[in-house]
């Protein structure tokens, strides 16, 4: 239908909406997208992950700063998705991350959902909440900002 929002955003538009790529992209879709309101990030974490080498050979744990980013990327889609930004001369950047507690380890296997909502949005400068959850229990949660910057030319 026409003017019907697309609330389900696949890799690809992902991949020209956020510059990150192999070994830090961090989402692998996202739900529920809410223009200037919310999203729902989702990270399938498997044992293939770089991180799990190092982060505990014995007991593989996703690294808490690594859900953090996770959130921050899918407010970073959501921000790029409802501001309509060109990719080309615009990057989103972390502007602040206040509150952060981490509830529960994410291990190998587990379906990482980034519920994303805005808090405050003031033309490029957007104030996020965040949460992370496995199987419905809190792994993470923070509150954060971030900021549409102009990217320099190559």
């Amino acid at each position: 239908m026409s003017g019907e929002v697309q609330t389900d955003i696949g890799i690809d538009e992902i991949l020209r909406r956020i510059p990150h790529r192999y070994p830090f992209l961090l989402v692998d879709r996202c739900e529920n997208y809410n223009p200037s309101t919310s999203i729902t990030g989702i990270k399938c974490v498997t044992f293939n992950e770089p991180y799990f080498q190092g982060h505990f050979p014995d007991f593989a744990v996703m690294p808490g700063v690594l859900i953090i980013e996770a959130l921050a990327q899918s407010g970073a889609v959501l921000m790029s998705k409802s501001l309509d930004v060109d990719p080309a001369g615009k990057t989103i950047l972390f502007a602040s991350l206040d509150n952060c507690r981490f509830r529960a380890p994410v291990r190998p296997g587990d379906v990482l959902r980034l519920n994303v909502e805005v808090v405050r949005a003031r033309g490029g400068l957007f104030k996020f909440r965040g949460m992370a959850e496995v199987d419905g229990r809190a792994a993470a949660e923070c509150e954060f900002a971030a900021m549409l910057v102009e990217t320099p030319a190559p």
